[in-house]
């Protein structure tokens, strides 16, 4: 035998490296491999079905069917690699619905300017709504959100659709996407990024704009992750007595021809449209009525969706059987559309210190102005109106919902431009043109309307300034230039928003015009309150490039408050007026054929397949929060002596019957605590013992339950929860449940509490 081999230090090292990286080589291709399989099941789960090579015709009529011809509904069969897709020319559709309510606490209410006005509690809570449409061929496709809050503010759409972006890149962005609020005058101020918004929100509220950011996001999400093939049906019908116009005089300034071609002040369609699956199965519905979400007045301090909301709630409630509100597949959103001089306070206004009506073009009394010029709802008292008039608009949109048999049929489309609205130049006629004007509020603005008030030193119908206000307001905000004064004539400036210097912007200036096709609807995203007639104009116009022959059978609906918040439009003859809508229209009288003709040149683009050739715009401004006045935080929470939070201070009473109110006071921590973590929660319970376990049967999203927050002083705070008892509540034993969250310190960490009541009985009558 030879001698052994034998190896260096040096040789040995090098072999055991020349192994090491062989191995490290076979682990990196494996995860090479793992981490592609991984990305192509991403991608096949972002994207419902692969685009097919397939042009879609630019503008698409509708087929209309009689009752007795509904198509029946072919079997739902999802896509696989080996099964064929059984509905190609169906749309893709899907719907979602999330929380998104905010702080209900030492936040100001938005939409009635009243800093005085601040959140103490929940009545119902607040969701975002998200239908999104896709062609069948998944080429393009359209997302609609209704948000239960008071409008969209820029800051909100920006950051919604920066995160849109992080998630799905360009699927969905700015050109595809509207948000939409109902205008409730009862949700959570402090999300908006311009001076005229922070002021009355006594600041930004990071935990208000996020609340409302997230819970649109989510909406999106779950509307995305639902998408299956489906139809989508239009109806419209008359709905009265629900509604009346709070500026006649106003109204009546418009020409009597053009007048005379409509029955009324006020539109009193409903349009609805309706989303079912290939199985016929229910999955969503978005109803447009013109109507202001006031029916719970600026007295109110509770969190609540007010009319429209407790529609949705209604219509929820029915297709969602057995669900807790907030729960169940079916989404039922009732948006705003043009409802800038429309109330729902049917009983129109009267003084409230004599009862004598005050229906007159100035809106004032003769003690005490507009302040005591005032319209009340149907009903006995606020929450009664909400629920009579909400309740009327669910019941005809339920039965539009059950009647339509006009569906759409293959295409979406959409277009989006950014404008500077200070800055339009609005072709008038052949001969004369005339410019649109940096933003200003005139003085109607401060009288308020008869649905909130306003200061008792202003009336509607202002066309003079006040020597003593105009003093005072240019030594504070600086003098209006002449170019301004003339522009916005006859309105004298009050607050020259458009010309005060400073870091933040006091009004918006660039501003989103959009719209959408859905078959032969067409839904108008306007960024303001249009009134009446302003959205008359508005769909007829659109209508006339849409459909020139108007052979095609179509719908256009104006989407109100949508994407960026500018106010008012009222039509160049209302602004003579210069009631509190006119006043209110802060790029001056030519405002609205403005629009006219931004949304022409959309919807021409749509009709002619040119969105392509559309110029962006100038992107509007993201603001560095940093340079904002924020909302105080909250002090910390203490709990009295010998208590503890969830401690009950008052107890129900032992026994209760239908119609009653069960009340319980807790010992509580200041909600602002809580709003990162309630989302999707409950603040409340209504609980029935059934076989030795408690059942929730009502939460804080149920009408019949209510939660007031009263803030005392030293950092201590009560909840009394509510609990209105309906008729049809059954015969046991119950508890009512209360949770939250309290901070001893503000550097302290956010604690959880609950507590409960003692148990009582619902009898169906007295013994």
């Amino acid at each position: 035998m030879g001698n052994q081999r034998t190896f260096s230090n040096l040789e040995v090292t090098l072999i055991v490296l020349i192994v090491l990286l062989f191995c490290a080589s076979i682990g990196f291709i494996t995860m090479l491999f793992l981490l592609e399989n991984t990305l192509k099941q991403d991608n096949s789960a972002t994207t419902t079905l692969p685009p097919q090579q397939t042009t879609a015709k630019p503008f698409q009529t509708t087929a209309k069917l009689s009752p007795t011809t509904v198509k029946p509904f072919p079997t739902t069969t999802k896509p696989t690699p080996t099964t064929p897709d059984a509905n190609p020319h169906a749309y893709l559709i899907g719907a979602g619905r999330a929380d998104c309510t905010g702080l209900l606490g030492d936040i100001p209410l938005m939409g009635y300017a009243s800093s005085d006005q601040l959140a103490g509690g929940l009545h119902t809570r607040q969701y975002s709504r998200a239908f999104i449409v896709a062609q069948p061929d998944n080429s393009k496709r359209v997302v609609f959100v209704s948000a239960d809050i008071g409008m969209v503010s820029q800051r909100v759409r920006l950051e919604v659709m920066d995160k849109l972006k992080n998630k799905y890149g360009e699927l969905y962005g700015q050109d595809n996407v509207i948000l939409s609020g109902t205008h409730t005058h009862s949700g959570p101020a402090g999300y908006f990024q311009y001076t005229i918004y922070r002021l009355t929100s006594k600041g930004f509220s990071r935990e208000a704009t996020d609340a409302i950011v997230n819970g649109i996001v989510e909406s999106i999400h779950i509307a995305h992750a639902s998408l299956k093939r489906g139809r989508v049906y239009v109806n419209r019908g008359i709905l009265e007595n629900s509604h009346i116009n709070r500026s006649p005089t106003s109204y009546l300034q418009n020409p009597e021809s053009e007048r005379a071609r409509y029955s009324s002040n006020t539109d009193k369609d409903v349009v609805i449209m309706k989303m079912v699956d290939m199985n016929g199965k229910d999955v969503g519905l978005v109803s447009w009525f013109a109507v202001h979400a006031v029916s719970m007045p600026n007295t109110n301090h509770l969190i609540s969706s007010d009319n429209l909301g407790y529609a949705s709630y209604l219509f929820e409630q029915a297709k969602n059987t057995g669900s807790l509100p907030g729960e169940g597949s079916f989404v039922a959103a009732f948006a705003s559309s043009n409802l800038g001089d429309v109330t729902p306070n049917t009983r129109g206004p009267h003084c409230t210190n004599t009862g004598l009506s005050c229906e007159n073009s100035t809106s004032t009394c003769p003690i005490g102005g507009v302040s005591t010029c005032v319209a009340t709802g149907p009903g006995a008292d606020v929450f009664e109106s909400t629920k009579i008039i909400g309740g009327q608009i669910f019941e005809k949109a339920m039965d539009l919902y059950n009647s339509t048999t006009k569906e759409m049929l293959d295409t979406v489309n959409f277009a989006h431009q950014w404008v500077d609205m200070s800055n339009v130049t609005v072709k008038l006629n052949d001969t004369h043109n005339a410019t649109t004007c940096k933003p200003a509020l005139g003085y109607s603005f401060a009288a308020g309307t008869i649905d909130g008030p306003g200061l008792i030193n202003f009336t509607h119908g202002m066309t003079e300034a006040d020597p003593s206000w105009e003093a005072l307001t240019n030594a504070l905000l600086g003098v209006p230039s002449n170019e301004t004064k003339e522009c916005h004539q006859p309105k004298p400036i009050l607050i020259n928003t458009g010309e005060i210097k400073g870091r933040i912007p006091w009004h918006p200036t660039i501003v989103d015009v959009q719209m959408i096709t859905i078959g032969s609807l067409a839904i108008l995203a306007v960024p303001g309150e249009f009134t009446t007639m302003s959205g008359r104009r508005l769909r007829e116009a659109v209508k006339k490039e849409l459909d020139p022959s108007d052979t095609k059978n179509i719908d256009v609906v104006v989407s109100g408050l949508s994407n960026v918040y500018t106010h008012y439009v009222t039509t160049f003859e209302e602004y003579q007026a210069q009631r509190y809508e006119a006043a209110s229209t802060i790029y001056g009288p030519h405002t609205l054929s403005a629009y006219l003709q931004l949304f022409r040149g959309l919807a021409k683009a749509i009709a002619e397949d040119k969105v392509a050739e559309l110029p962006k715009g100038p992107q509007p401004p993201f603001f560095n929060e940093s340079d904002f006045s924020n909302l105080l935080p909250a002090v910390r929470d203490t709990a009295p002596t010998n208590k503890t939070f969830g401690s009950v201070l008052v107890d129900v009473q032992p026994q209760y019957l239908p119609g009653e109110v069960a009340s319980v006071t807790f010992v509580a921590g200041n909600p602002r605590s809580s709003v990162t973590y309630m989302s999707n929660d409950t603040y409340l319970k209504v609980e029935k013992s059934e076989n030795g376990a408690w059942r929730t049967v009502y939460n804080d999203a149920s009408w019949e339950t209510r939660y007031y927050w009263i803030k005392g002083t030293g950092g201590q705070s009560n909840a009394t929860i509510e609990w209105h008892i309906p008729s049809s509540a059954a015969s046991g034993i119950y508890r009512i449940s209360h949770f939250g969250h309290y901070r001893r310190l503000n550097s302290a960490p956010i604690q959880s509490y609950e507590g409960r009541s003692s148990q009582f009985e619902i009898r169906r009558s007295i013994r």
